[in-house]
Order: structure tokens, then C-alpha cells, then sequence
């Protein structure tokens, strides 16, 4: 049971649970729309990739100091995260989009080409998944959550 005394990870998870519960209020807030489902999917405001990385070497920076090789390795790795979430990931996410459109465009095109209008709807194809990675500013607010929860939850442990 001394897993759940270990500050940097409790704070971590904590972290992304707070950042993916908070997702519903804010796309409510920004968009008038009520979306529970963001709360258990990837992309959007706040990430909670940066949250988590973020806790978490806060954490390690808070438990064994900034100087220690702990903390270099976790901020090392936490950079890494982070751009990944901002480049790679968000890219995957964008040619899904462009992907998605043509996919589209192609069915209508097949649609108008023939007659379908006697035969029954095909089953749709499920669309590759859009919302992978981050904007810079979702990243950025994923981050300062991290380490804000990891100062506010430190004096409980």
C-alpha cells in the first residue's frame, strides 16, 4: 500500500482525471454544447498528457529538488510528451480530417454516379478518429494545470 503514498504518481493520475473531467465544462462554456463523451477522449482543452506529465515532475521537483538527475530525466521526457502531443499526434489528427473529407466526397461522388435509390443503405464506415493531438495553447494550459494541482495537492501528502 506505500504506492498510494507515492506523491509524484497520485499526483499525476489526479491530474489527468481533473484534466479530462474538466474538458465537459469548458466545451460547454466555449461552444453551448454539452459533450460528456470528451471527458474519456484524447485532444482538447486542457491536455491531459501535459497535465500528467507536468504533475508529475513537479512532484519529483518538489520530493528531491530540481538539481537531482530524477527530475532532469522526468523534465527531459515531459518536454518530449508535450511537443509529441503538439506535432506528431496533431498532425495524425489533421490528415484524419483530410482523410475523413475524402471519404466523403468520394461516397457522394459514388452516390450521384449510380443509382442506389433501390438497394439498402450500406453499413457507414466508422471515420478515423480527428481529435489526436494539440493545439499549442491546449498543451500550454495542460501543463500549467500539472503543476498548479501538484503545489495545491503536495500538503496532503
Amino acid at each position: 500500500m506505500e504506492i498510494f503514498q507515492n506523491f509524484p504518481l497520485i499526483t499525476a493520475l489526479f491530474a489527468i482525471l481533473f484534466a479530462q473531467g474538466i474538458k465537459v465544462p469548458i466545451h460547454l462554456i466555449a461552444t453551448r454544447e454539452f459533450k460528456p463523451g470528451l471527458a474519456f477522449s484524447t485532444g482538447g482543452m486542457p491536455s491531459s498528457h501535459s497535465a500528467a506529465v507536468t504533475a508529475v515532475t513537479t512532484g519529483i521537483g518538489i520530493e528531491h529538488g530540481v538539481t537531482s538527475g530524477l527530475f532532469a530525466a522526468s523534465a527531459i521526457f515531459s518536454i518530449i510528451i508535450m511537443f509529441d502531443a503538439t506535432g506528431i499526434r496533431r498532425q495524425a489528427g489533421e490528415q484524419a480530417i483530410v482523410l475523413n473529407m475524402l471519404v466523403k466526397d468520394f461516397q457522394y461522388f459514388i452516390d450521384e454516379a449510380k443509382v442506389w435509390s433501390k438497394k439498402e443503405t450500406y453499413e457507414r464506415r466508422k471515420e478515423l478518429k480527428e481529435l489526436l493531438g494539440h493545439q499549442p495553447i491546449e498543451v500550454f494550459f495542460g501543463g500549467i494545470t500539472g503543476i498548479i494541482l501538484a503545489f495545491l495537492m503536495y500538503p496532503l501528502f
